[in-house]
């Protein structure tokens, strides 16, 4: 009996530290990630999600990212765009457990509430005013927030929803840091009414104790009847 309750409670700490646990640590210099899959018989390592260069072929380009001083296109219905640097365009960013990006925000426009189910993100303005905030898990959902000028930091716990909202009359720009290689996105209102295929609208109207009508006109919005 003993031995068992032993062997229930290792179960549980091993599924706790693996829940708890982000990108893992590396156990080389570099896994350089390969752009080309067919390349991946060069290379027996796959490792976080991608294969690995032979790091006899790695060179500084795989380092390396240019433009992000090349502002984003923010005609669209936010009024923002985020530049992602992470393991996708930056390949030597694979198991090295971080990633950025740049956003830009046109006069009062928004990055809408999402979240990164991988990674905690720490900003800083560059330009502009931002008001920010995020919410806290069930059953508290505690929201803070934070207008933030140019040199200002704000950090967000990962996995909480949160927002960014330029205030100010000329456009913004903010970098984000993030603890993962790819923390990923999930903007709220396009996962919920614009899901592919769509969420059964009766769902939703209980959801939100809205008109089904109107359920039905944000899924039509955001995409979800397509």
């Amino acid at each position: 009996m003993r031995k068992a309750y032993i062997v229930t409670v290792a179960l549980f700490a091993l599924a706790f530290s693996l829940a708890s646990a982000s990108d893992p640590d590396p156990l080389q210099d570099f896994c350089v990630a390969l752009k080309d899959y067919s390349d991946y018989s060069k290379s027996a390592v796959f490792v976080n999600g991608k294969f690995c260069k032979d790091p006899k072929l790695v060179k500084a380009e795989d380092f390396f990212f240019e433009g992000l001083d090349i502002a984003g296109n923010t005609d669209n219905k936010v009024g923002s765009n985020v530049t992602t640097v992470n393991v996708d365009t930056l390949p030597g960013l694979n198991t090295l457990g971080i990633s950025l990006a740049r956003i830009d925000f046109a006069p009062y426009g928004e990055n809408p509430p999402h979240i990164h189910p991988r990674g905690t993100e720490i900003l800083v303005v560059l330009e502009g005013t931002l008001f920010v905030g995020f919410v806290t898990s069930n059953p508290d959902n505690r929201l803070f927030t934070k207008t933030l000028n140019k040199g200002d930091v704000f950090v967000f716990p990962i996995g909480l929803i949160h927002f960014q909202f330029n205030v100010g009359k000329t456009n913004a720009i903010a970098i984000s840091g993030l603890s993962s290689q790819n923390a990923g996105v999930i903007t709220i209102a396009d996962a919920v009414f614009g899901s592919n295929p769509p969420i059964n609208p009766n769902v939703l109207t209980k959801a939100f104790q809205l008109d089904k009508n109107v359920v039905e006109e944000l899924q039509k919005e955001f995409g979800g009847d397509n």
